[in-house]
């Protein structure tokens, strides 16, 4: 019978319920507690591959939600400003925002964004934009490839990596959580098996069965 897993596939270690049955069954007990070392390092293996993915999750989540508010941010605004030019408002007002200030700065206008953007990790430029004009961002996808999406298109991929990674960093939380549990199952049966060995070869050299020293030495 296939062993039971998880929905990702990592199989279920079934709790022992009667250890004299399952060691009976078994036809050595030294070779039954190395399967069940071995058992353990394949989950604690796959325990930190898991941390790792979960971590990396973590780290991208917050830029991936920063890049759709900026989409969903320039949506708005050409939303706004459409409705604005649709009333037919007087511009006027909004040339006067204009022009250089005592400094010798552009001012913006109505219809303009100022903003700052990365050009290196520590290293920032300042922008003026308008929205009303911008049809495409372009996004990296990786490798060193950059597309432009419309801004719908950009918005839907993007809330779609964004679902997928909560999905995926819900799913690592739970594989820990199901790690944790087999891990633990098994360190449990470990001392159970080990336990019961020692209980075994106690009770046979009491009744002359074993010499003395035979069958290792008992580890309380």
């Amino acid at each position: 019978m296939d062993a039971e897993t998880n929905p990702r596939g990592i199989p279920t270690f079934p709790f022992m319920s009667n250890v004299t049955d399952y060691v009976k069954s078994v036809d050595e007990v030294e070779p039954t507690l190395q399967r069940f070392q071995e058992m353990v390092s394949k989950y604690t293996f796959m325990q930190q591959n898991v941390e790792r993915r979960a971590i990396g999750l973590k780290e991208k989540l917050p830029e991936m939600k920063r890049t759709l508010e900026v989409v969903k941010f320039l949506k708005t605004k050409r939303r706004d400003i459409a409705e604005t030019e649709g009333k037919g408002e007087d511009k006027g007002e909004e040339e006067e925002l204009g022009g250089d200030d005592l400094l010798g700065e552009r001012q913006t206008t109505r219809d303009e964004i100022e903003t700052t953007f990365s050009l290196q990790d520590t290293l920032y430029a300042k922008a003026i934009i308008k929205p009303a004009e911008i049809n495409d961002v372009y996004l990296w996808l990786g490798a060193n490839v950059m597309v432009a999406y419309p801004l719908d298109e950009a918005e839907e991929l993007l809330q779609g990596k964004l679902d997928k990674a909560k999905e995926s960093l819900t799913a690592c939380d739970e594989d820990l959580e199901f790690l944790r549990v087999q891990i633990t199952t098994l360190e449990v049966a470990i001392a159970r098996v080990h336990n019961w060995d020692v209980g075994e070869k106690r009770k046979l050299r009491a009744e002359g069965k074993i010499a003395a020293g035979e069958g290792g030495k008992d580890k309380d």
